[in-house]
């Protein structure tokens, strides 16, 4: 049971072991791009840099081979070197959508990592590359939202602005209704406009989405509000589309955390969470993971065990604010 003191014992010991496990490099295969994504997706980054820069150095004009480059070099916070990987995909191949978006991608990370005027240079690029991307094909719907979001949230001084993001939410919806009730949902998150958010994100889980990273932001934003049936929603609709994705376990034991049900349930999914699923963007990361413990335990009044979940989260994770503002709540700092 999770309210078992011990418990929390065992769940940091397989939270460890298994991170661990993560991080052992894959056995390979005889084929290094397959060695390489293996590496990737075991989320050990450093390996699989390793492994494609030898491919990158005998195929330079391998824009896969520096697309994978590119997304290992962002899980690493490598910016500049995601950012010249990403223009080495785009040379290789500048009609490819994908490689567009993920150039303005780099630029994004690396402007929110540096001071204003470096960042509003960024800015403008990662617009100019999201726009690409879009332009060479709409039916790119991570580049389309990533745009929206884009034109929603940042100033016209840089190229954004709501004005733009309208007209650009309207074409999407033409294109995917479950889309289009996204990126107006994202749109109104970005404005701090919740009921409206909240509104078109339920249409969107209603309306049959497609893609499970849609489905698990909706999931990220329903867990910072606290929303149990919409976190409920997010894993029923994960598990129909994706059922071996790992986030719909996260989830769904927040949701019973939330409502305070089914704590031996709650802590199994975690635990089973833990053990397996990536370290990578987009993913509960391990220091959410002991929060949410946290968060349980002080709910069931076990405060000393709490406050070692806290703990371990902001060890894990020193910018998670709701663990340390837990800790400080409870009288350690």
């Amino acid at each position: 049971m999770i309210a078992n003191g011990s418990s929390r014992w065992v769940f940091a010991a397989v939270l460890l072991v298994s991170l661990g496990r993560l991080m052992q490099p894959p056995a390979g295969d005889g084929d290094p791009l397959q060695s390489g994504r293996a590496a990737y997706e075991a989320s050990d980054y450093a390996r699989a840099v390793q492994i494609l820069q030898g491919i990158a150095a005998k195929e330079p004009q391998n824009g896969e081979v520096q697309l994978l480059l590119t997304k290992s070099h962002l899980e690493m916070g490598q910016y500049d070197a995601a950012i010249a990987s990403a223009e080495r995909a785009v040379s290789s191949n500048p009609n490819n959508s994908v490689y567009h978006e993920w150039l303005g991608r780099a630029f994004g990370e690396k402007a929110d990592h540096v001071g204003p005027f470096s960042g509003m240079s960024l800015a403008r690029k990662t617009r100019k590359e999201l726009a690409a991307a879009v332009a060479l094909d709409p039916g790119n719907f991570s580049a389309y939202q990533a745009l929206i979001e884009f034109d929603c949230s940042a100033p016209g001084i840089v190229g954004g602005g709501e004005d733009k993001a309208r007209p650009e939410i309207a074409k999407l919806a033409a294109l995917d209704v479950t889309e289009g009730h996204y990126a107006a949902g994202n749109c109104r998150r970005q404005k701090k406009d919740f009921a409206a958010a909240d509104a078109e994100f339920t249409k969107a889980l209603e309306s049959h989405p497609k893609s499970a990273d849609l489905i698990y932001d909706i999931g990220d934003y329903a867990m910072k509000r606290g929303q149990a049936e919409r976190l409920q929603a997010v894993a029923d609709a994960g598990e129909k589309i994706a059922p071996q994705d790992l986030r719909s376990k996260v989830y769904r034991a927040i949701a019973l955390i939330l409502k305070k049900q089914n704590a031996a349930q709650a802590e199994q999914l975690l635990k089973e969470y833990s053990q397996k699923a990536p370290k990578r963007s987009g993913y509960p990361s391990p220091s959410v993971v002991h929060e949410w413990m946290g968060r349980f335990l002080e709910s069931q009044g076990q405060t000393p065990a709490a406050i070692k979940e806290y703990e371990l989260a902001a060890k894990l994770d020193s910018k998670n604010k709701n663990a340390r503002e837990a800790l400080k709540r409870l009288g350690k700092n």
